[in-house]
């Protein structure tokens, strides 16, 4: 089969913004695409998918599913035909991500000194103080240059208009850019020499750019203070993730049992004694964080880190207490917060939000169940959410029943039919509904994002759940300078 056979077999869904095609051709950035490989058939796409699998086995790039009760390690899915985002996306995506993350972290800096938005009304405060993520201990602690949100993943969607809506805030420990940088080391190998003649921007500079940041935020005048990551350790689903950055870094990779507090101060052990540690990358929840003040039977964090923290003697990344922000019942006021802390108008549009804990928005949504997906507030990873559209009425029942226990859990939103890419599938292109998270860093020196993101793909046929625990991949996304 020829190239150009393979491409028209091609089908796209109807009312889906498709990334590839527009009334029947080939947008100008696939265009340029495929005429870099008018010499490749159809079998040369099935060795190049097999290569791709092979060197993700062979490397280990692999994420841990514990939903089946087994918690085994699975080779991350990847797809070899990128996602391509042209230079004016770009920009706009760019610019509405930076107002975004401008006006969050203003919130959380707000919400935990001296609470404006909740005086002039903007935020119900009931909402505040009934969110998990909201840390008591955290009020009027001053954090270093004021930056709460170091590390951001944004979760992008298109509509059928071709909009891009932003799905959630990630602020927490967000993942997924070590399977960003992986795509692009496969697509490297998989098509030499055609990021180049594509004119696709480099995202290598992640590793760099965080660590540029977090010297940056050291108290210590030192020549170059000791920065660490710290993990649960080998059995957590990101480690994988933990262990690519600390080594792209140059830092150690620590867990809790590796670090100890004296006199208010972080110390790694080392075979030649303790070295005092200067900046945390924490990929520790807030809850396991210290014993001493939120868990006690946590045997993951450090006992008096958060003192440390609080005397300023260390720099954790990112900020204790951020879930107050990417909360999904926080989420239909970023907008209102953009107008209020920043007077301007959103870039990026939001998606219509119904809070479960309002009787007018309870009765709206289960009368409109079939167009609407619930989820919890503080899930992640695709989990506790029901898709209207996809499930029969006995399971919708028992739904409702659970969300009446505690509606403050539960926020629902129309269902968007994602956009859709082409993707390598049984030897042929085939339509799959897709997301895209791109990673913000705030520094002292502002906020940068390296140009692309995770895509993350919903590989079952029709299905809108993108999640790799869901049996969803991934894909490297090409922006075009």
């Amino acid at each position: 089969m020829s190239l150009k056979d393979f491409i028209s077999d091609y089908s796209p869904k109807a009312n889906v913004w498709d990334e590839m095609c527009a009334e029947g051709k080939l947008r100008t950035q696939y265009q340029q695409f495929f005429d870099s490989l008018t010499q490749v058939s159809s079998n040369d796409f099935l060795a190049k998918d097999e290569l791709a699998k092979k060197l993700f086995m062979s490397q280990g790039v692999t994420f841990t599913v514990y939903s089946d009760g087994e918690g085994i390690e699975k080779i991350f899915p990847f797809d070899i035909i990128p996602r391509i985002i042209t230079a004016t996306e770009w920009a706009l995506i760019e610019s509405g991500i930076k107002q975004r993350i401008k006006a969050l972290n203003i919130f959380l800096r707000d919400i935990y000194h001296n609470q404006f938005i909740l005086k002039d009304g903007i935020v119900p405060a009931a909402l505040i103080y009934s969110c998990p993520g909201f840390l008591r201990e955290m009020v009027n602690v001053d954090v270093p240059f004021d930056i709460y949100t170091h590390i951001s993943g944004i979760d992008l969607i298109r509509d059928s208009d071709g909009s891009y809506y932003v799905l959630e805030d990630n602020l927490r420990t967000p993942s997924g850019v070590s399977y960003m940088l992986e795509n692009r080391n496969m697509t490297y190998r998989i098509y030499p020499g055609l990021l180049p003649k594509n004119n696709v921007r480099s995202v290598k500079d992640y590793p760099d750019l965080l660590l540029k940041n977090m010297l940056n935020l050291s108290n210590v005048q030192k020549s170059k203070p000791t920065v660490v990551v710290l993990t649960p350790g080998l059995f957590n689903s990101a480690y994988f993730e933990h262990s690519t950055l600390a080594r792209l870094m140059g830092v150690d990779l620590v867990e809790g049992k590796d670090l100890v507090v004296d006199n208010a101060k972080v110390y790694m052990k080392t075979t030649a004694g303790l070295k005092q540690v200067d900046v945390i990358y924490r990929r520790v929840d807030d809850e396991y964080l210290d014993p001493l003040i939120f868990n006690p039977s946590s045997i993951l964090g450090v006992s008096g880190i958060y003192y440390a923290y609080r005397k300023g003697n260390v720099a954790i990344v990112n900020a204790p207490g951020n879930g107050v922000a990417d909360d999904k019942s926080i989420y239909p006021y970023v907008a209102h917060m953009i107008r209020y802390y920043l007077n301007e108008e959103p870039i990026l549009k939001t998606v219509p939000t119904y809070s479960l804990d309002n009787p007018e928005h309870f009765a709206f949504v289960f009368e409109n169940i079939h167009k609407m997906v619930i989820k919890k507030t503080n899930e992640s990873g695709g989990y506790g959410m029901l898709m209207g559209s996809a499930v029969g009425e006995s399971e919708i029942a028992s739904y409702k029943i659970e969300v009446e226990k505690n509606p403050r859990q539960f926020i629902a939103q129309p269902i968007i039919s994602l956009s859709s890419v082409p993707c390598f599938i049984n030897g042929k292109l085939q339509p799959r509904h897709v997301d895209l998270r791109p990673f913000a860093l705030y520094g002292p020196e502002g906020i940068e994002l390296v140009p692309g993101g995770l895509t993350r793909v919903a590989l079952r046929e029709g299905s809108l759940v993108v999640n790799s625990s869901q049996g969803g991949g991934s894909k490297d996304t090409w922006v075009l300078s």
